[in-house]
């Protein structure tokens, strides 16, 4: 029977999996759950609502161990394996149906050492936990937008964040990586040990092992930044986008910025009066001195009639969580998403046109400004593709379970983005992928990196035990 066949698991080797996991009762210990069980139906939920699937087992893991152990009892029963670290990834990937979860979330170990400015962190930690004790010491590294998204799956995609144009991807400060192989075996992966592993673990997702300890390089950010949307009316976005295009060709490094389209949310940030009305807000974080800040934010808090303005001086942990009431666990998401080179008057008409068309009061597109420090790491040196990117787009379609609109709201991101092929888009940020099919997945990489990834898929998974993701296959 081949790896992945959906299969239930024979009740006696479930029993003797669990016993064979058994440790102190004084220690903290794996678990593992199945359908019926207290606590599966948690368990099994993820980020993204839209996704319900059933698992055969959830393995709880409490060590690295653990993981070795789940993926050698997967692999010898022949079934699907899927590795959840914060369950944010909007395609599912973090769950299956049928087969073996292996849960890395209760692994939540951080370690920061303020002097040599490194932290070490395992796979079930999520972004607001880890910039929590990063910040303590006034340092940080480029993470995710949404606190509660898993540094793993960020990670292993690339890692776009408020800090990137000043520092670079999250995977280009990534210092090495303890690597689950496919065979159970645990390896260390760096510039030095395995390279060629460490190249595909940047940016070529899960592919090629479970990752079970990051070690990060840090950098002295805040604990106090210039941060904050401003937001105008959706009538002036023809303007803010156009003038936008032609300031940030001018802004440094330090500078980094969204722009968000969308009816303003039900926020308490936010004026009541405003709410739900069409806006556009552009989104910035200004990793750097804050009086030079100022200066440089002055042109754009002077354009236009903003409806209101909330660039100030705050904590980078309360930038760093500003929009997560936006995006709940829960809710039910489906992402279409492209990488451009500029926003040409074009581009600007097919934004502002759709964004007029939003068939949720929950979706908004968000277009992340890339440059800097990003363009500086060379385009073979790491598997993430498309450096020379201008602007990653992600068109979010968002409604609860309860809105029976699904696929009216699905068609509006699928035309959106159809709106945007004739741009000449340079590919897809692979951690922005839906489940797509692999013409998007080579998309996310280009067709000569890709043949590079699937020769290491090759090398260290010929027979694809990790494709619950956004699959390499082997050849």
């Amino acid at each position: 029977m081949a790896i992945g066949v959906q299969v239930g698991i024979d009740p006696a080797s479930i029993e003797e999996f669990k016993s064979s996991l058994a440790v102190n009762p004084a220690l903290r210990a794996a678990e593992v759950l199945q359908a019926g069980d207290p606590g599966y139906d948690a368990a099994r939920k993820i980020w993204n609502g839209a996704i319900d699937k059933h698992p055969a087992a959830i393995v709880r893991c409490a060590g690295v161990a653990d993981v070795i152990a789940a993926l050698r009892f997967a692999r010898q029963h022949d079934l699907l394996v899927a590795v959840r670290g914060g369950g944010h990834n909007v395609a599912g990937t973090a769950s299956c149906d049928g087969g073996v979860v292996i849960d890395l979330s209760p692994l939540k170990g951080i370690r920061v050492d303020p002097v040599r400015r490194v932290a070490r962190a395992e796979p079930g930690v999520l972004w607001g936990e880890f910039d929590r004790e990063t910040q303590t010491f006034g340092l940080a590294t480029t993470g995710g937008i949404v606190t509660h998204t898993g540094i793993a799956g960020l990670t292993v995609g690339g890692g776009i964040g408020w800090l990137m144009r000043k520092y670079g991807l999250t995977i280009d400060n990534l210092i090495s990586v303890d690597v689950v192989t496919a065979d159970g075996e645990l390896v260390t992966a760096s510039e030095d040990e395995n390279a060629d592993l460490f190249w595909g673990v940047r940016g070529g997702g899960g592919n090629f092992g479970i990752v079970t300890s990051f070690e990060y390089q840090l950098h002295p950010v805040g604990p106090t930044v210039l941060a904050g949307p401003i937001f105008f009316p959706m009538e002036q976005a023809p303007d803010v986008l156009r003038f936008y295009r032609d300031y940030i060709t001018a802004v440094p490094d330090e500078f980094t910025s969204v722009v968000n389209l969308r009816r303003a949310p039900r926020v308490p940030f936010l004026p009541e009066d405003i709410h739900g009305k069409p806006v556009i807000a552009v989104v910035v974080c200004y990793a750097g001195d804050i009086e030079e800040g100022e200066r440089v934010v002055r042109p754009l808090k002077e354009f236009g009639s903003p409806l209101v303005d909330l660039i100030v001086p705050k904590p980078y942990t309360a930038h760093q969580s500003m929009f997560d009431p936006t995006v709940p666990p829960g809710w039910h998401y489906y992402w279409k998403s492209c990488d451009l080179r500029t926003l040409s008057d074009g581009v600007i008409a097919e934004l502002v046109a759709n964004s007029a068309r939003i068939t949720s009061p929950l979706s908004y597109t968000v277009i992340f400004q890339v440059g800097g420090a990003v363009t500086r790491v060379g385009e073979n040196d790491t598997a993430y593709s498309h450096r020379d990117a201008g602007h990653v787009v992600n068109i979010n379609a968002i409604w609860t379970e309860e809105d029976r609109s699904a696929q009216e709201h699905v068609a509006w991101a699928r035309d959106f983005w159809s709106a945007l092929t004739p741009f000449d888009p340079l590919g897809v940020y692979v951690n922005f992928l839906g489940d797509e099919g692999e013409d998007r997945v080579r998309a996310a990489y280009g067709q000569d990196k890709y043949r590079r990834l699937v020769k290491l898929k090759e090398k260290y998974d010929p027979i694809n035990v990790f494709r619950v993701n956004q699959n390499i296959t082997p050849g």
